[in-house]
């Protein structure tokens, strides 16, 4: 009777300290467990995302751009058009906005076009000339 009142009494002391012990037996020589992590704050979690993020980019740039290389080059070149045209038509129209080159430019349209005319259209030889030179630069661009 006196030594379960005796182990009831260390019982109730061991776990008013926060540990369960039996008697006799010797805790010193237990291993121990590590401490509980800490839980991750929301903060934490977030830049640990990123920061894995940041590490994985340069794999997942590379994985796209071969899988879509021909759609990308394809879009780089029609915006390339674009921005070539927009920027040609505003150089013509600050031309045009300078007072005497604007009818320069006319008369020198005129006489080019004058001069294609008598040289190329007016007889059917020449026309043939005009023919064979458009078929000669055909070809050597084009190939037979």
């Amino acid at each position: 009777m006196e030594t379960d009142q005796q182990q009831r009494e260390s019982i109730n002391a061991s776990l008013s300290q926060g540990t369960l012990a039996l008697e006799g037996t010797d805790t010193v020589n237990l291993p121990k467990l590590p401490p509980a992590p800490e839980p991750e704050s929301q903060w934490q979690q977030i830049s640990g995302q990123v920061s894995h993020f940041l590490e994985q980019l340069p794999e997942y740039l590379s994985s796209f751009f071969k899988d879509y290389k021909q759609p990308l080059i394809t879009v780089a070149l029609i915006l390339g058009a674009i921005v070539t045209a927009k920027v040609v038509l505003a150089l013509l129209n600050a031309i045009n906005n300078i007072p005497l080159l604007s009818p320069l430019f006319e008369l020198v349209g005129i006489g080019y076009a004058s001069w294609f005319i008598f040289r190329y259209l007016l007889k059917a030889s020449n026309r043939q000339e005009l023919a064979d030179e458009i078929q000669f630069l055909k070809n050597q661009f084009v190939g037979e």
